[in-house]
């Protein structure tokens, strides 16, 4: 049986036919679903290049395709194109084939609708919250207000008709888009690291140095990851406590913005972004130089970087949105944009090392909760589950329009 998922990710397509992706998941992500499928169709927006982008990993291969969409940038650009993509997006699966859509996405919604109206199944990852995703300060657009209430409504609805949703999170997601009684679900964090992610033991108590490294991780596309608030906490931190400088993992548009905005603050000096780093090991580099890692996102699922983070036993500091408080204890958790206490909390970190090394300790054994073999098997479980509802008795199952 071939399973047909969705995703938001955008794919790049070079002369050869090969299909590629910057910064989302790849070909071993995808892979998973092998599992219980003999075939994975993947259906994402594709724009065609000349050359394989730098730091690009492949989509494609080993029972995985592509089905590409057409490539649209922004709600304006669904909007202009919103027919042709329903229609490549209707024709990405057929009856027999099992569908899993990861949301919030439009792209899913145009699926979910497709099969609803042929009265055939569909199941939901749910990897975002579209509630938190189009709050205030997150997303700047004049349609924000409505986009939030639509898109939240569309998944709560979509989650109540699913044949089966894996959530994310432990619990969040769970109570704010709950399923029928009788849905079947599990929560599989998207994240699993291989045994090379973590670190033999944790740190040690020991005496930072003069200017200790601070590391966050996350796409500068949007300000999700609320890295101006930590520029800002930057420069907030007393004269007379620990000094710290920033190091940040990540590109996209906002740089530049982030750079003036260091600039006014007076730390571009104590500010350095790394650009496109080559592979995971170089990340992990990055982490294992570093003293604390801290993440002061807006919005979250379940971070997958605060995660390799806790994995390398490194301590951290990060917001109370999404899944970031499933990971962390509460003193290590600020508000969402409140540089203020932001600044306070790495603060007190930094200046405290006994207080540093039990949050390592801590980080590490809470990261092994999202081991590849620790999550193989309830993924796995899920997907079995996916099949056995698409295929149903004598065939595809379908079930009455509610």
């Amino acid at each position: 049986m071939r399973v047909v998922v969705t995703s938001e990710s955008r794919f790049t397509r070079t002369p050869d036919g090969a299909v590629w992706v910057e910064a989302g998941p790849d070909n071993s992500i995808w892979r998973r679903y092998l599992v219980a499928f003999d075939r994975v169709r993947v259906a994402a927006r594709v724009r065609d290049v000349d050359r394989r982008p730098e730091a690009a990993a492949r989509v494609d291969g080993d029972g995985v395709e592509v089905w590409a969409l057409p490539y649209y940038v922004g709600p304006r650009g669904y909007l202009l194109g919103r027919r042709a993509i329903a229609e490549a997006v209707s024709a990405a699966a057929e009856p027999a084939d099992a569908v899993v859509l990861r949301v919030p996405s439009p792209i899913g919604s145009l699926l979910a609708r497709a099969r609803s109206r042929a009265r055939l199944p569909y199941a939901l990852e749910v990897i975002g919250d579209p509630y938190d995703v189009l709050a205030p300060g997150v997303v700047r657009h004049p349609l924000r207000p409505l986009l939030r209430t639509l898109s939240t409504r569309t998944l709560r609805g979509q989650c109540r008709e699913a044949a089966a949703v894996a959530y994310e999170t432990e619990r969040r997601l769970q109570r704010r888009y709950p399923t029928l009684p009788t849905t079947p679900t599990a929560g599989i964090s998207s994240v699993d690291l291989p045994p090379a992610a973590f670190v033999p033991r944790a740190r040690p108590v020991r005496r930072l140095p003069d200017e200790a490294t601070v590391v966050s991780v996350g796409s500068l596309e949007q300000l999700y990851k609320g890295i101006d608030t930590l520029i800002s906490a930057l420069a907030l931190m007393p004269a007379d406590g620990p000094r710290a400088r920033l190091v940040h993992v990540g590109v996209g548009a906002y740089r530049p913005h982030l750079e003036r905005l260091a600039d006014r603050s007076g730390v571009a000096d104590r500010l350095r972004f790394t650009g496109p780093l080559p592979d995971a090991d170089a990340v992990r580099r990055q982490l294992d130089a570093a003293d604390l890692f801290v993440m002061p996102s807006r919005t979250e699922g379940l971070p997958r970087a605060l995660i390799e983070a806790m994995a390398r036993a490194l301590p951290a500091i990060g917001s109370t949105a999404g899944g970031i408080p499933e990971l962390l204890d509460p003193e290590c958790l600020v508000p969402p944009d409140d540089p203020a206490a932001l600044a306070a909390a790495v603060t007190a970190m930094l200046a405290d090392p006994r207080r540093l090394a039990d949050a390592s300790a801590r980080n590490l054994r809470r990261a092994h909760d999202f081991s590849a073999e620790t999550l193989d098997a309830r993924r796995a479980s899920f997907y079995r589950t996916v099949a056995e509802t698409a295929a149903g008795p004598g065939g595809p199952a379908r079930r009455p329009v509610r």
